[in-house]
This record gives C-alpha cells, structure tokens and sequence, in this order.
C-alpha cells in the first residue's frame, strides 16, 4: 500500500479531505476524471474575467467556524447575491421582497402586500403537489410570474406533477432588501477559486484525466482506505440500477460591451425561454475595466450517464435504490464524503461541514 488514502475527486470535498489528512501526516493521492481541479467551482480565466464553468457559485454562510475555516485559504469580497427575474418583457426583483410585491400589486407598505397576497392564495390545508403549495403560501400571481415556469425548465416536469417539499420555505421579505441570501457571511473569493483549490491540495499527489471507475481494481490495491466522492450507482457499476439527476447545459457568449445585462444573475421565469438564467461573470467582483464581458447561458437538461450529474432527483423510489448502495458501501467500508456519494443536493457550507465531519471521523 504506498497511500494511506485513495481520494476520488478533486472537488471541493475530496480536496478538504486531502488537506485534513496531509496536515496529519498521512499520504494521499487524488485522482480526478475531469482535466482540472475544482469540481464544479472551476473558473476558466477568458477575456480577463474569471467564468465559472459550471454555474454561478456564491459562497454564504451564518456559520462562523465554517468561515474561518474557508478564510485560512482564500479571502472573500463583499459580493452580496441580488438577483433579478425577467418575465414577458418586465423585471422582478429577487427574493420576494417589498420591490417585488411593488412590482406585481403595487404594494407600498408591508401590510398593503401582506393583504393582497392574502387575498390571492389559494387556501388548501393539505397541498399534494408543489402547484397546490405554492398558491397556499405566496398566490395565483406570484406562482405564475416567479415560480411556474422557471421550475417546470428546472425539473422537466409540471408543477402539479412535483411533490411539494422541492420547496421547503419560500421567504416573504416585507422590507426593501434585495440580498438573496440574507446571510451574515457572502461573497466570491478575491483570488477565485482556483486559489482555493491549489492551497488546499498543496503537498498532496493528483493525477487528472484519470477515472477511478475504469480501472478500479488498480487503483484499489494502492491505498487503506478509498474515500469516495463521485456518484455510488457509478461505483458498483449500476448493479441496482441508475439513480436519476437533472442535469445543466452552458453556453458561454463574448460581447464587445464592458455591461451587457447589469446584473450577475437574471432569472428567465417563461417557460417558452429555454434558459433558466443568464450569468454574466464580471459582475461577481468589482472594479473590472475590460472592454468586453462574457454571459453564460443556463439551460436544464433531461440526464442521462453522458451528462454531468446537478441535482438529484430525491423522490422515494430514488432514495431506496440509494439506501441498497449505501449499505453495500458501508459493508465494504467505502468512505463516502460529498453531494454525489450522498446522493443530495450540498450548498458548499454544508459541503465544508460535511467534508469536515467525515475527517474527524475517519482520519485518525
């Protein structure tokens, strides 16, 4: 055994991994299958402008361990997340906020929207889908403009076909805050991510281009222990069957404009535009004087095992064929660490944290 730990993914889980157990002394290599670091916080530098390949990627949290714990490695700019919607030819301001319900009801104190959002739910005491909850929380004109569409691209499916927890809370904001995510920690790395991903792999092996699952035998008999961060239905080669995800497509466009949409993120609610959102990248960091700018085209995709793997579909018959992998991983003492080996859907405070909680446990 020349590793103590075999490491399967060079993204934001596999390289916390790495950098826990080097700093304890223990000898890792990390094999990625993609061509660079960084999992799907990967920043491409064209144009001068750093463009995240795989989606807008905002770092937050209320957690003060967690940010500390990031900030060893990279500092942060003060970006705070303020999304705009554009639905048939108008724009909406992001989160539903008092803007918002100026916008949709012409509401001008907190009590004029909470009247007329009252007065267009649709009550029903025990929604069965995610079209009957929504109307319950926020309204008939609120689901249509903000909601309906843009979740039928996202999952591929009609609202009324959805179970209503994809939802868990939909915040009502009566105030004039436009900060999405209203946590007590945000922003993007000043140095990107890529400089994140450099210091925590420093000192560790990493081999790229490489697929742990097209010559697994090899690579299992070079370490103790196998820690694990890509898809377990891919691990055991579908023997149980293949777990389902909603995957994404990007195009990226270059225009001679130094601003082309305003804003980092615009949020396309029709369901006739293709796109979900348009992401244009200069806007994530400050003071970028370049004559040109890049926006990036979101588009959801029906998955299939040639696609990139972004949310699971965690629906009942999904998460039992997940609990069979699980256990025959847990019987072989697979250590699983990251959103596709857990088979959720990880923001990357709770991927730190989980990254975290399986170091303490594992790394002795």
């Amino acid at each position: 055994m020349k590793y103590d730990y075999l490491i399967v993914g060079a993204g934001l889980s596999g390289a916390i991994f790495a950098y826990e157990a080097t700093k304890k002394g223990k000898k890792c290599l990390v094999i990625e299958k993609r061509s660079h670091i960084g999992g799907n916080l990967y920043c491409e530098d064209i144009e001068e402008i750093k463009v995240h390949k795989y989606g807008a990627h905002i770092f937050r949290t209320n957690d003060d361990e967690i940010w500390k714990y990031i900030n060893q490695f990279v500092s942060f700019n003060h970006y705070v997340n303020s999304p705009v919607a554009k639905y048939k030819n108008k724009l909406y301001n992001l989160p539903f906020n008092m803007n918002t319900f100026y916008q949709i009801y012409k509401a001008k104190t907190p009590q004029e929207a909470i009247d007329k959002i009252n007065k267009d739910k649709v009550i029903n005491n025990n929604p069965q889908n995610l079209e009957e909850y929504v109307k319950n929380i926020v309204g008939k004109k609120i689901y249509k403009i903000l909601i309906k569409g843009y979740t039928e691209k996202q999952w591929g499916r009609k609202c009324k076909d959805l179970p209503k927890d994809i939802m868990r809370r939909i915040p009502l904001r009566f105030t004039f805050d436009n900060n999405y995510f209203n946590s007590k920690y945000q922003g993007i790395p000043v140095e990107g991510y890529n400089e994140l991903f450099k210091k925590l792999l420093k000192g560790t092996k990493v081999i790229l281009n490489t697929d742990f699952n097209n010559n697994r035998d090899k690579y299992k008999k070079i370490a103790k222990k196998i820690v694990y961060t890509g898809a377990l239905d891919e691990y055991y080669n579908y023997e149980y069957g293949t777990l389902e995800y909603r995957s994404l497509r990007f195009e990226e466009k270059i225009y001679n404009t130094n601003n082309y949409q305003g804003n980092a993120v615009i949020n396309y609610t029709e369901a006739k535009v293709p796109y979900t959102r348009t992401i244009e990248h200069k806007h994530f960091v400050f003071d970028t004087e370049t004559p040109k700018t890049i926006v990036t085209y979101e588009y959801p995709e029906q998955w299939d095992i040639t696609k990139e793997k972004y949310y699971p579909i965690n629906d009942e018959k999904n998460e039992k064929l997940y609990a069979k992998y699980k256990k025959k991983a847990n019987k072989e003492g697979l250590i699983l660490c990251g959103r596709l080996a857990d088979y959720k859907y990880y923001d990357m405070q709770d991927t730190i944290k989980n990254a975290l909680n399986i170091c303490n446990k594992y790394i002795k």
